[in-house]
């Protein structure tokens, strides 16, 4: 079973916990209906891609200064403010579907403006999270707040699709907004989280001592290389339709994108396991290997059935890797680097799966849809075992004896508690 301890031990983790899980339904809602709507306004499949394009910058400049931005306000006002500003712009879709003629441009400019928000918004709440938990539990908290995204996306998209056949555009847009001011007001309870009284101002330079310190751990420059390394090569869900053509089997889409959520589900809800593992290292490295293989066997595999199969343990393998991947980042980055830290962490996860749709496709087209998804899972394997090899700093962590993680346990113990009990 999952470890409750987090949830049990801290008022401001179960707020934040309760407001992301409303928040994340409330956004799979406009996940839906923003494509249908762009869809149903020009029958253009390239105005429908052309989401992504003006997402992933936005996402990676604001992530970066968000990060910067994080370790230099309180944490608290930020998380308010781009929530607020998140709802906002969810009543600007809402306002624009009811207009008799609704406009494309706007949509355009709210999915970026999205994008940039969650960009700011993002490293605050990682950041927080190692403030409001005690420092043993940090592992069953990321257990736990993956528990809330995976419920999201498998639930999320379903409730979606039914909200938008059968009551329309404007009532999903209008329950996004509402689920804003539920997790705005469950926000407001949350402990202020103000920046040390020395932290630097947000500036190119903070971002950069944030990138320096990152390069100075190679052990943590090993999870965001094992990361980006295994969803580029290994990320293959842009052609997830034209495998279900080729294993005769249309009808196993929609399986195809839930089989990974389905894997992270299990074993967030077997998670309880994770608090006694130490070498988190070590568990990065063998769980990404463990997504290639499987996503290599998906490939390969001619039955249907078992290529679900294996999308599923791919899903579990890749909710073991980001579990201790942020073991690692929440034990040991000091507070007042924690935000710049959780920027980089962002553009490390949100670019790897770009990128990798982008190889998948390429691939596809010069060797067949099949050889492209068995091809790069073979591909992340061996580069995962290079990397091993390169950074062994990866392999020996272990939390009971890493220098950083001490330091930060007894920063942490030596502090007044930050969060008021349960």
């Amino acid at each position: 079973m999952p470890d409750l301890a987090p949830w049990r031990s801290s008022r401001d983790f179960r707020l934040m916990w309760t407001a992301g899980l409303v928040t994340a339904f409330g956004s799979f809602l406009t996940m839906v209906a923003l494509p249908l709507q762009i869809k149903e306004l020009t029958g253009s499949a390239f105005a429908v891609g052309a989401i992504g394009a003006v997402e992933l910058v936005p996402l990676v400049v604001f992530g970066l200064y968000g990060g910067a931005l994080a370790d230099a306000v309180d944490r608290r006002k930020l998380i308010l403010l781009t929530e607020a500003g998140l709802g906002l712009l969810a009543a600007l879709l809402l306002v624009n579907s009811l207009l008799p003629d609704p406009m494309l441009w706007p949509l355009y400019a709210v999915a970026a403006l999205t994008s940039a928000l969650t960009g700011l918004q993002r490293p605050a709440i990682d950041a927080v999270t190692a403030r409001i938990v005690p420092h043993d539990q940090l592992t069953a908290a990321a257990a736990l707040n993956s528990m809330r995204w995976q419920l999201s996306a498998v639930a999320g998209p379903s409730l979606a699709g039914v909200v938008v056949a059968y009551a329309g555009l404007p009532f999903a847009y209008g329950l996004d907004l509402l689920t804003f001011v539920v997790s705005v007001l469950l926000a407001l309870g949350l402990t202020p989280a103000p920046p040390a009284h020395d932290a630097e101002k947000p500036s190119l330079r903070a971002i950069g001592e944030g990138a320096r310190y990152a390069w100075r751990r190679k052990e943590l420059l090993g999870t965001y290389a094992v990361d980006m390394v295994a969803m580029f090569f290994a990320f293959p869900n842009a052609i997830f339709p034209f495998l279900a053509d080729e294993l005769d089997a249309p009808w196993a889409l929609g399986l195809m994108y839930a089989a990974g959520s389905v894997g992270s589900m299990a074993v967030s809800v077997t998670s309880g396991w994770a608090s006694r593992v130490h070498r988190h290292g070590r568990m990065v490295v063998l769980s990404a290997a463990l997504w290639g293989a499987a996503m290599a066997a998906a490939g390969w595999l001619p039955n249907v059935w078992l290529v679900l199969l294996c999308l599923a343990v791919a899903g579990g393998a890749d909710m073991v890797s980001g579990l201790f991947r942020s073991t690692m980042w929440n034990q040991t980055i000091p507070d007042g680097l924690r935000g710049r830290l959780a920027g980089i962490e962002l553009l490390s996860y949100a670019t790897g799966p770009q990128l990798g749709q982008v190889r998948a496709g390429g691939m596809a087209a010069l060797v067949g849809v099949r050889a492209s998804v068995w091809t790069g899972g073979l591909a992340c394997v061996a580069s995962i075992g290079l990397l091993a090899l390169a950074l062994p700093k990866l392999m020996t962590y272990d939390a009971r004896t890493d220098e950083h993680a001490r330091r930060v346990r007894t920063q942490r113990e030596a502090a007044a508690p930050a969060a008021p009990a349960a």
